[in-house]
């Protein structure tokens, strides 16, 4: 049985409208124009705190009550936000304890947004209890389908309320300061804690050099674990005061993709289903796009997701605006659709007159009419979500491959002093994930605690932190015939960042069949050069100097004095195989050892189609929906593989039959999987 989001007939196609930065008798213009592009749902109540509660007792719900009924009245669905995302200014000039500390230990005023200290006791109890009386007032509103608690979680404090909270998270984590001594080593450099209370943050004042750098990385790990997990108890404590009210109606926040502040793995489990905010800029790569899609798709656990934002052109905040071209819009919206989105959702929905939002694209320009290229185009794609109905609603993806991506590991990944300051997590990351999806093989992004078995082939670059138990997970993923790939700088340390003795990689040396002794450290404009398959390819970066012990050399390094010995191996582990990629390369060889790999597990595309044309599936019962999308600007021949009907173009097509794809077009063709 396939599930969708929220209860909703087709694909939600809508966004964010503050119709409160507006005056009224504008409203009933605004709701015919969105009517024309074929909205229906609206996100309100985003930052209306101020507007809501005007004062520590006064609370104002009449101008959200007309909102409310005006969406009611066009025909318009509601997520409603909790506005807790920015404090109301009378709440910082009284209880100045709720605004945040920044890394350099400078106490904020009131102004901006996340401004709030997430472990104040004062921006919890209003926060909730604002949550509350909205829940409490909508909670019988037939138009209201899901809540939106807060927006965009981010950022950090340091302020005395985090220090105190600090302690308490660290003695729940470690219950004895011994424990806690041992996995800080906090014998080095005579830092040795002898009551709780010696405890203090880890920033600008004490162990950081700077935002990046720390002389002790598990302290300052084990900070971004607290403070991921403080502002999801923020999260938690409105999630339970608006569901006490509304059972039944789904929650979520929205998140930001490869966002490294928060471990959304962990926040992922404490929402109803995932949303997030895609903002590329055009010079992105659309396998970038992609790869942040299958992750926020892989913390929900590969349930649909919703694409909460995504601007209709523009956005504000780039070095330069630049335009979304005819086409491209609508192009990454279906991305979107393919790889797992049940809405397509804009900020904004009306173009604000004044402060840094006014130049980001909207639906409504300030030219205020329907008569603008962005205006017709989002109309165009509204049109044809309402022909696609209930089609591909809820259906998933499958996919035998699968990436391990963990925010514990990047944190102490580019916290380590050294190998190299270029060594940058989301980079190898990305490396083998475009090698997979330019190819078009249907991938997961995954965490270390995942089922492995349902795979053939796992991939973990660069995983440095190996945390208790995974290591065997990987062990038996191997053992009953799975395929791994891992890479250098991998198996080195524990869960608290101490080395793990006996030789690198760790817990993992035994399964790829390899010790490594030392790495070579490349300055960004040296290389040096591996020979595979015949093909000579660039060693860059980091160059593991190996050693075999069990393992088959498949590439070997030409310069040096590590010449001749292996840069790439492989080693037969039960019954399935362990590669080590012990260097950076260049694409090409990405490309080519992932090929293989696929090949050798039967691994195939989605589909066979020219280079830049993306193909996704999504199944749902025996229906089966391929997404075609060209990013190219010239047009592509596509050859289909079997009969099917492109539902966007409504036309049948014939095993073998050939078509025109567009420069930027979309095509989604559905056949039904026979018994």
């Amino acid at each position: 049985m396939w599930e969708k989001v929220w209860d909703h007939h087709k694909i939600a196609y809508g966004g964010d409208y503050n119709p409160e930065q507006w005056p009224e008798e504008t409203w009933e213009e605004d709701m015919r124009l969105l009517a024309l592009a074929h909205v229906d749902i609206l996100t309100l109540n985003v930052f209306s705190w101020a507007l809501l509660q005007p004062s520590e007792e006064e609370y104002r719900f009449e101008k959200l009550d007309k909102i409310m009924e005006l969406a009611k009245k066009h025909h318009m669905k509601v997520c409603l936000a909790t506005s807790t995302a920015a404090h109301p200014a009378w709440m910082a000039r009284k209880y100045p304890e709720v605004l945040r500390t920044d890394f350099r230990g400078i106490k904020r005023k009131f102004g901006a947004r996340h401004n709030s200290c997430p472990n104040s006791l004062v921006y919890r109890k209003y926060s909730v209890r604002l949550a509350q009386k909205l829940a409490e007032r909508y909670a019988d509103d037939e138009n209201l389908i899901a809540w939106h608690i807060s927006n965009e979680y981010g950022g950090e404090c340091y302020c005395e309320n985090c220090e105190k909270a600090f302690r308490v998270w660290l003695k729940k984590r470690y219950q004895t300061l011994e424990a806690l001594n041992r996995a800080w080593n906090t014998s080095f450099w005579g830092h040795t804690f002898y009551d709780w209370e010696e405890i203090v943050l880890p920033d600008h004042r004490t162990e950081h050099i700077d935002e990046e750098q720390t002389t002790a990385q598990t302290i300052s790990i084990d900070y971004r674990r607290f403070n991921s997990d403080s502002l999801m108890e923020c999260f938690r404590l409105e999630y339970d005061a608006v569901k006490k009210h509304t059972p039944d109606i789904p929650i979520t926040t929205n998140l930001m993709g490869t966002y490294k502040v928060l471990d959304y793995r962990k926040w992922g489990a404490s929402m109803d289903f995932i949303s997030w905010d895609n903002y590329p800029s055009n010079e992105d790569s659309f396998s970038k796009t992609a790869l942040n899609h299958d992750l926020m798709r892989g913390i929900g656990g590969g349930k649909p997701f919703v694409l909460m934002e995504q601007t209709p052109s523009q956005q504000n905040w780039q070095p330069f605006n630049a335009l979304k071209r005819p086409g491209v819009m609508r192009l990454w919206s279906y991305q979107a659709i393919a790889h797992g989105s049940d809405a397509v959702m804009f900020f904004q929905m009306k173009r604000s007159v004044g402060s840094c939002e006014k130049y980001h694209g909207a639906v409504i320009s300030h030219a205020g009419h329907e008569n603008t290229r962005v205006f017709r185009e989002v109309s165009q794609l509204g049109e044809e979500l309402e022909r696609l109905g209930g089609e591909i609603l809820g259906s998933r993806g499958t996919a035998q491959a699968a990436l391990m991506f963990d925010w514990e590991n990047w944190w102490a990944v580019e916290y380590s002093a050294g190998p190299s300051v270029s060594l940058k997590y989301l980079d190898e990351i990305m490396k083998y994930y475009t090698a997979l999806h330019t190819q078009n093989i249907p991938v997961d992004l995954i965490g270390e605690e995942d089922d492995l078995s349902k795979y053939k082939l796992v991939i973990a670059p660069v995983l440095y932190m190996t945390k208790p138990g995974v290591d065997q997970h990987i062990r038996e993923f191997i053992r009953h015939g799975g395929t791994f790939l891992t890479t250098f700088f991998s198996g080195y340390v524990d869960e608290s960042d101490l080395v793990i003795l006996g030789g690198y990689p760790g817990r993992l040396r035994d399964i790829l069949g390899i010790w490594v002794e030392e790495t070579d450290a490349l300055p960004d404009t040296k290389r040096n050069r591996f020979l595979y398959g015949g093909q000579e390819y660039s060693a860059e970066l980091l160059c593991d100097i190996i050693h075999l012990e069990g393992a088959q050399s498949l590439a070997e390094y030409q310069e040096d004095f590590y010449a001749n010995t292996a840069a790439v191996t492989c080693n037969s582990f039960g019954e399935g195989n362990a590669y080590y990629v012990g260097t950076r390369s260049e694409e090409a060889f990405y490309s080519r050892i992932v090929r293989e790999i696929c090949q050798q597990q039967q691994l195939k595309p989605a589909a066979e189609v020219p280079s830049g044309v993306e193909a996704v599936e999504r199944f749902r019962d025996k229906e089966h929906y391929l997404f075609l999308l060209n990013h190219k600007e010239e047009a592509e021949q596509i050859t289909v593989s079997k009969d099917c009907q492109d539902l966007l173009a409504g036309i049948d097509y014939q095993a073998e039959e050939q078509f025109e794809l567009p420069a930027k077009g979309v095509a989604i063709l559905k056949w039904m999987e026979r018994s």
